[in-house]
């Protein structure tokens, strides 16, 4: 996790296919995406969901065609993103 100007930067793996979009955080970040990766489906539900979970603009600034991505969650400062992604977690092992 990464403090920018413009917001936090998180590097990411991203693995497809999955029966629900979750987040899992061991050494890395992982997410999980329902999507294929074609024609930047994944991609689309990754800005989508993460989105709504932070409830701010989210970009991927690298990775778009690699399972490696660096996201920029936009105006928002690290601790709102942990606790963000402590909420998600709890909520996806429901």
């Amino acid at each position: 996790m990464l403090n920018t100007k413009d917001g936090v930067v998180l590097e990411v793996q991203v693995k497809l296919r999955s029966r629900k979009f979750a987040i899992q955080v061991n050494d890395e970040f992982t997410i999980l995406c329902r999507q294929p990766p074609e024609e930047g489906k994944a991609n689309r539900e990754l800005i989508k969901e993460l989105s709504k979970i932070f409830r701010r603009r989210v970009e991927i600034i690298s990775g778009l065609r690699s399972r490696t991505k660096k996201i920029l969650i936009k105006d928002v400062a690290e601790e709102e993103v942990l606790k963000a992604l402590e909420f998600a977690m709890k909520d996806s092992n429901v």
